[in-house]
């Protein structure tokens, strides 16, 4: 078998004129970044990685050791090159403009270093995501204004999976790809070739522990899903949670699914559980991509014109029937 490393992967996609020199190494970077974080997330305990940093993040949310190593693995990796202007970091409040001892490239990145982080201590599978956007033209001083642009305009996004074996999946905009982490030979291969998510589906992702607050919609969705052959949709669907939303994504482009964090009475204030520009839109790239749907419920992700860093939204994705549903069933109230 031809064994293509992501380098000549990109190189190919290059030279078919979907993707420039310089965003070609831009995530070349972002992928030796992976590479890094993979190694410290495999040593667990051993390199004393595990457990509480002793601060919270931006969300306020407590922040394990893993997660303040894969933001400053990611930052450290990617301030030097010259292929962006800047990037922002769902851990930390303000964008990191690059520093004027390097030079400035054409690209913002966005990233969410480790997703998943609750999962870190019990050994269960966590991710990376990214998202890459166009720096305005003319501008050179990059402000947290620039980062606003709704997830249609991202140039490419990807996420890697830290499981079994580390997995590195990508789009340009031109379908999805995978790539394995060969862990000798220290190279992305690349293993999966336009991954596709089929339009129907028996498998759903949600914490189930929120019905009580999630909307009336969604609680008719899923009360038909669990009334299997004898309710509405006469058949069986079985639920699948991780609580790792780089896990269940994964798993629902490799088979199929339908994942959930819909709006609830708790998130109401704050406008949703998941952050829209880490987390939803370079997710909602890559599903759409691989012939997907994704939606808060009410309209596309990728149409949702962002106006704060660290703006949250409701997200629906996944089989395309099934997402479909979820938003006639929104619509219908």
């Amino acid at each position: 078998m031809r064994r293509v490393t992501l380098t000549q992967f990109l190189i190919e996609q290059q030279r078919k004129g979907l993707m420039s020199a310089d965003l070609r190494l831009l995530i070349e970077v972002v992928a030796r970044a992976v590479k890094a974080i993979a190694v410290n997330v495999s040593k667990g305990a051993l390199a004393g990685v595990l457990g509480e940093a002793g601060s919270d993040n931006i969300q306020g949310e407590a922040q394990k050791k893993l997660d303040v190593i894969a933001n400053d693995i990611l930052i450290q990796a990617n301030e030097w090159g010259g292929h962006l202007a800047a990037m922002a970091s769902e851990e930390v409040e303000e964008i990191r403009p690059i520093s004027g001892d390097y030079p400035k490239g054409a690209y913002l990145l966005l990233f969410d270093p480790l997703d998943g982080s609750s999962n870190i201590d019990v050994n269960i599978s966590v991710g990376t995501i990214f998202s890459v956007l166009r720096c305005p033209a003319g501008v050179s001083a990059p402000t947290e204004a620039d980062f606003m642009q709704p997830g249609s305009a991202q140039v490419a996004a990807g996420y890697a999976v830290y499981g079994p074996s580390t997995q590195l999946i990508l789009t340009v905009g031109d379908g999805v790809h995978g790539f394995t982490l060969d862990r000798e030979m220290g190279s992305f291969i690349h293993t999966h070739a336009d991954m596709t998510i089929p339009e129907d589906t028996k498998e759903y992702a949600i914490n189930a522990s929120n019905e009580r607050f999630w909307e009336a919609p969604v609680q008719r969705y899923i009360g038909e899903l669990k009334a299997g052959q004898d309710g509405p949709r006469g058949r069986d669907f079985n639920m699948r949670w991780v609580a790792s939303m780089v896990a269940d994504v994964h798993r629902i482009l490799t088979r199929g699914g339908i994942f959930m964090y819909p709006m609830d009475s708790k998130m109401k204030d704050k406008g949703g559980k998941l952050r829209l520009m880490y987390e939803a839109n370079p997710m909602a790239m890559i599903v759409e991509a691989a012939g997907g749907a994704a939606s808060t419920g009410r309209e596309r992700i990728l149409d949702v014109t962002p106006v704060q860093l660290h703006q949250r939204v409701p997200v629906v994705l996944g089989s395309k029937n099934e997402v479909e549903r979820v938003v006639r069933y929104h619509l219908e109230g």
